[in-house]
């Protein structure tokens, strides 16, 4: 059996969960069958990978419209397939409109949505009604939807109630523990900014509205004064949203010493190293259907302090492999809490509760080491997928 899987992001162009998803799927699949990867972006070298650009004539188009543009380059090298698998809207018209070509299943894989990503409208304009027709199409259109989790599921459910619900499957992101191990390295740790010997909260993520950022930063000013704050962030959706991010980072190193901000992404190593030597890790997302640097946090031995929304609460055990922070959201998609300030307390208060006892923190970050290699490994993932692959091809 051979399948195609078409992605945005593909090493070494990887920015977020989805591409990490991508490239740790495909590697444990390429075990049992025929892997083509039709990635966006610059050439590759890798065997079975084959890039694409945006076509020349649409150097200047709408993004949304550069992304057809891609995706219709790379419909024609389908052919041959026997499934085609499609992770975001970016990929998502390719997907489709290679089924219908080719007539072979299309299977989504869901890893965010259009209609619970309203903020999207700041950077696509005009382009977002674009991207949310794609991915209603094509989920609608699908011969399954993989949901990377069960609060995922409901939410592709409602957001697209005329789909069958027996179509939509729940496979786990996953991670590599062998790759993602604890590293003791205090003087790498305090050459990013981090200081071992004192209690610290680290933060790994793009900068968008569903990450929660301002509301971290806003939470960190209720910290304790001796705890450190850092973040490694970088990639802004919108000139906006890095405004806003950078004006509270500046206000609260005014504030307060031990706020260290790393705009760029680290190696493997290094951020092992932090994440390693961090008293807790924090994830304030207002929309998470996973969350796959929970999953790298909790292998390297870190607790973890978690938004309970979306699919974090899978993955993170409340009181055995850290702390979930409540939050009531409003409904109309943006996830935005319905009292910010309450959730920036409560956010606080956990995060202050689990700094505070280094001991409990420790003990948080082993079984959550334990909990990913248990649950979480990419075999069992290959293995889930290969199946669907072989029921939707024989179906």
């Amino acid at each position: 059996m051979r399948v195609d899987i078409v992605t945005k992001e593909y090493p070494p162009e990887v920015y977020g969960g989805a591409g990490v998803h991508v490239t740790e799927l495909v590697r444990a699949l390429r075990t049992r069958m025929d892997v083509r990867v039709r990635a966006f972006g610059a050439p590759r070298d890798e065997a079975g990978t084959t890039s694409y650009a945006v076509p020349g004539e649409l150097a200047s188009a709408n993004p949304a419209v550069q992304t057809m543009g891609v995706d219709l380059e790379i419909v024609g090298d389908v052919a041959g397939a026997d499934v085609v698998h499609s992770h975001t809207w970016y990929a998502n018209f390719a997907g489709h409109t290679a089924s219908l070509l080719h007539g072979i299943p299309h299977i989504v894989s869901a890893h965010s949505l259009e209609p619970l990503r309203p903020w999207k409208a700041e950077q696509l304009g005009g382009g977002y009604a674009v991207s949310s027709w794609i991915e209603k199409t094509a989920y609608e259109s699908a011969a399954a939807v993989i949901a990377v989790s069960g609060g995922m599921r409901a939410d592709i459910l409602r957001s697209y109630p005329s789909l069958d619900p027996e179509k939509v499957h729940v496979i786990y992101n996953g991670i590599d523990v062998d790759e993602w191990a604890p590293l003791d390295d205090p003087d790498l740790a305090r050459s990013l900014g981090l200081d071992p010997d004192r209690p610290s909260v680290v933060f790994v993520g793009r900068i968008t509205r569903q990450k929660g950022l301002p509301y971290l930063l806003r939470a960190a000013a209720l910290l304790p004064p001796d705890v450190q704050l850092v973040l490694c962030a970088g990639a802004p959706d919108t000139p906006e949203i890095l405004a806003e991010v950078e004006s509270l980072v500046r206000g609260l190193q005014q504030e307060r010493g031990g706020v260290v901000w790393i705009d760029r992404v680290l190696p493997r190593r290094e951020l092992r190293a932090l994440l390693s030597a961090a008293t807790t890790f924090v994830c304030p997302s207002v929309y998470e259907p996973l969350g796959i640097v929970n999953l790298e946090a909790m292998a390297c031995g870190a607790a973890v302090v978690g938004t309970a929304t979306g699919g974090i609460p899978e993955v993170v055990d409340d009181g055995v492999t850290g702390r979930l922070v409540p939050i009531e959201q409003l409904q109309d998609g943006s996830g935005t809490p319905v009292d910010p300030e309450r959730y920036v307390r409560d956010l606080a208060d956990v995060l202050t509760e689990v700094v505070s006892d280094p001991a409990r923190a420790a003990e948080y970050g082993r079984a959550g080491r334990e909990r990913a290699a248990a649950s979480f490994s990419w075999e069992r993932i290959a293995a889930e997928t290969h199946d669907l692959y072989t029921r939707v091809v024989g179906g």
